[in-house]
């Protein structure tokens, strides 16, 4: 039985079968492997490096980006969200502070870094921010439409208590009498401790129904200013809806190549307000003077347009745009995202920049009315795409220096210092008229336009100060130069090493 059975075994030994390839296999599988190992380390450097330092991870996810063709820098951003937040704050509540923020996106953007950084100094619960919805153009978005809440408050939990809504005790219906007022302008911490902070004790809610540049640029300890970096860089985060369709915006824009946005700020109410007319009709100019007096607040009626525009105080009109883009070294090859509302004068003023550059393209003309439509008559959303789309640029262009500008300004160089031209538009208006009137040959012209912005492409530089006049100092979201610092000392942050290299 036993020679029987091994007979048996031999005979099926040798039985013919498939021939499994197990080399291949194994080589297959250890490449995939191989391969989700590398991607799973390269987000985790992503994320790490973006808490680390923006400069760190700007650099690396473009290397990355120009190995592999997959724009990482889209995505940055959205790995905040994934971080861990940290343990809420214990601190004993000195009252309630709400806030009604008046102004435009950008405007109020800066309204709520501001607000925040004043609730953590005093130790107050701050509701939920309103937004404006009196202003010029009445947009009925309310804080969640634009920004994403519920980050907002849990990236910002180790520093403030933010709540949604008051406690119902204090609310008109249970006969409570909420004490409002503005804050006074361009105010320090000193202001906020002896003159607002017993008002808490007293009322336990304020209502600040104004808070556009309520803080001062500068004289704010370190810990406050770092404060209004983190609000504005990480905790505004715009909302879902929002975020979504920018990405597929700039994902366009980039798969036609570089992207400069042109921040056209040629529209209605600001020329009415500014009172520039320069290349408008008499008609138009008629017009935009009866829409300044239609509106109270808008203080200053009787304007020389041509006084302000010497001075530089006007955005530069369409055509003085192209001139000056040309001048600079743009070409018909440019792909140019302008970033605004509507020109005034339509597509009469917009036909010399088209004639020069073809390929001008809005969010208008890229996405579909379907996909705008919940965005119609949101003028802060539609802002927001705008703003999305001009952080993440290779080059941004604005020819006013309104809240956009700065805080977009103020963005890229957190981001690494991306290149911003900031038009100096007194030197331009001067070369234009000379070139235009034949006294200033093409060559020259262009010559000197490039010569006059050298230094103004987002380099870093200090924050000019001026304690007796606020007003005009630079911005601080326009250079938030504590936000590029380590630690508690930034007199060294802006040294030869980081100062040169305009990217």
């Amino acid at each position: 039985m036993e020679d029987r059975s091994e007979s048996i075994q031999v005979r099926c030994d040798k039985l013919p079968g498939p021939v499994i390839p197990r080399t291949r296999l194994q080589v297959s599988f250890v490449r995939i492997c191989f391969s989700i190992l590398v991607w799973t380390f390269l987000i985790q450097i992503v994320a790490f490096g973006k808490l680390w330092h923006p400069h760190f991870i700007s650099n690396i996810a473009n290397r990355i980006s120009q190995v592999t063709g997959i724009p990482l820098s889209l995505h940055v951003d959205e790995s905040i969200q994934s971080t861990p937040f940290l343990p809420a704050r214990n601190y004993s509540s000195n009252g309630y502070l709400r806030v009604s923020c008046n102004g435009g996106l950008n405007q109020m953007r800066a309204a709520i870094c501001d607000m925040v950084t004043v609730a953590r100094l005093l130790n107050l619960t701050l509701v939920v921010p309103e937004l404006d919805k009196a202003s010029f153009w009445a947009d009925p978005s309310n804080f969640d439409d634009v920004f994403n809440v519920s980050h907002f408050i849990e990236s910002l939990r180790d520093e403030v208590h933010i709540i949604r809504r008051l406690p119902k005790k204090f609310n008109r219906k249970h006969g409570f009498t909420q004490f409002a007022m503005p804050p006074v302008s361009w105010s320090n911490e000193k202001y906020y401790l002896t003159q607002i902070l017993p008002l808490f004790k007293k009322h336990k809610v304020l209502h600040f129904n104004k808070t556009d540049a309520r803080l001062a640029n500068n004289g704010i300890p370190l810990y406050l200013q770092k404060l209004r970096c983190r609000v504005n860089f990480q905790a505004l985060k715009f909302s879902p809806q929002i975020e979504t369709l920018g990405y597929k915006l700039i994902r366009l824009l980039q798969e036609k190549g570089p992207i400069v946005v042109l921040h056209l700020r040629y529209e209605m109410d600001m020329l009415a307000f500014s009172g520039c007319t320069h290349g408008c009709t008499k008609e138009e100019a008629d017009e935009l003077k009866r829409m300044r007096y239609a509106f109270p607040w808008w203080r200053e009626k009787e304007i020389s347009s041509e006084k302000r525009r010497s001075q530089g105080l006007c955005p530069l009109t369409p055509e003085e745009t192209a001139l000056t883009l040309q001048a600079m070294g743009f070409n018909k090859e440019t792909q140019i995202y302008i970033a605004a509302g509507e020109v005034y004068g339509s597509e009469r003023r917009l036909a010399a920049l088209r004639e020069a550059f073809p390929l001008i393209v809005k969010k208008e003309t890229l996405l579909s009315p379907k996909e705008l439509h919940l965005f119609r008559n949101h003028s802060s959303q539609m802002a927001a795409l705008d703003f999305m789309v001009s952080i993440a640029s290779n080059t941004f262009i604005p020819t006013y220096d309104g809240n956009m500008a700065r805080l977009v300004e103020g963005h890229r160089r957190y981001l690494g210092f991306k290149r911003t031209i900031t038009l100096d538009r007194k030197k331009l208006v001067e070369l234009l008229d000379m070139h235009q009137n034949g006294t200033l040959p093409w060559d020259a012209f262009a010559a000197a336009v490039r010569s006059a912005h050298e230094q103004r492409q987002g380099q870093p530089m200090q924050r000019r100060v001026n304690p007796d006049k606020p007003k005009e100092e630079h911005y601080f979201y326009a250079n938030p130069h504590e936000c590029f610092c380590e630690g508690t000392n930034c007199n060294g942050s802006l040294s030869h090493s980081n100062s040169s290299k305009v990217l």
